[in-house]
């Protein structure tokens, strides 16, 4: 029974979306991290309100592993200023920083800065471009688990949002890590072509190619930089949904270097407050060509 200290509007206002169950693969199995258990250096580690928040947006989810039903969150006006907080900071960035291919797919998807945007409605779009699809998740999941379901052309995503107190910090995936970082990049053809090989690999990789895998997914997709116009810009969701990021990446204290396959794969990552080291493609097609030529010497 949903009350209304959780929701601001009637249940009857939701959306939902059904994805048919026989098109996704399943969950069995799957190693979720507890939603429950939040570390105490987590802001909202000792935030009964906010706890209990979380856990009704994780219940979401939940449900669409039963049924196949993406049901939208009706986000209160607390969660709505983080996410205005966090896109007017982003806005100058992106102008100036963002690859242009990602400016113009997040205008076609619809994201706006004075609202978190559904994953019904980026649903919608996305299939009707490149045919990628969401699945609402209520946390964590392995890498081997989470690269797995790109081979389905789908991504994981988380539907909650950060804690308030720290708008421009979050210790894990949030809705706007998802929506202002990752989801806008899947309108691109070669790069959903890229996401989906990886996927491929990981269902059958070994541990130490799940690692090599894991590498270069961190180098490109959370943290990856593109030429674009004669300049460098920003497509890696890691940066594009942190100012923090988006200005450190730029910055004489970041190291940015050429984009080599065979040593992204062995540069092990940490999740340091900042990275140290970002690699730049020419392209997404020359990253989506490079691979495929380390996944067929891979199996």
């Amino acid at each position: 029974m949903v009350t209304d200290t959780l929701l601001t509007s009637k249940p009857d206002s939701i959306e939902t979306f059904t994805i048919e169950a026989a098109d996704l693969p399943a969950f069995e199995d799957m190693p979720f991290e507890d939603i429950e258990e939040l570390p105490l250096e987590h802001p909202g580690a000792k935030d009964p309100v906010y706890r209990e928040r979380r856990d009704y947006i994780a219940s979401l989810a939940k449900k669409f592993r039963e049924t196949g039903e993406i049901t939208d969150v009706d986000y209160t006006e607390e969660e709505q200023d983080v996410w205005r907080f966090v896109a007017s900071e982003l806005e100058e960035l992106h102008q100036e920083k963002a690859s242009p291919f990602y400016l113009k797919a997040k205008k076609n998807l619809g994201i706006r800065n004075d609202r978190i945007p559904q994953l019904t409605e980026m649903n919608k779009r996305l299939r009707d471009t490149t045919g990628f699809r969401l699945a609402p998740v209520e946390g964590l999941v392995n890498t081997r688990a989470f690269l797995s379901w790109l081979s389905w052309r789908v991504m994981l995503s988380t539907q909650y949002i950060r804690h308030h107190s720290r708008p421009g910090y979050t210790p894990e995936p949030d809705i706007v890590h998802e929506a202002m970082g990752h989801i806008p990049m899947f309108t691109n053809p070669a790069f959903s072509d890229y996401s989906q090989t990886i996927g491929h690999a990981a269902r059958l990789a070994t541990d130490d190619q799940i690692r090599q895998l894991g590498n270069l997914y961190w180098y490109t997709v959370e943290f990856g930089l593109v030429e674009a116009e004669g300049e460098i810009k920003a497509y890696g969701a890691g940066i594009l949904s942190s100012f923090r990021e988006m200005k450190h990446a730029f910055s004489d204290e970041a190291e940015r270097r050429p984009f080599v396959l065979e040593e992204v794969i062995e540069h092990d990552f940490t999740y340091s407050n900042l990275q140290p080291v970002f690699y730049v493609v020419p392209s997404y097609d020359f990253l989506k060509k490079e691979t495929r030529r380390y996944i067929e010497t891979m199996m």
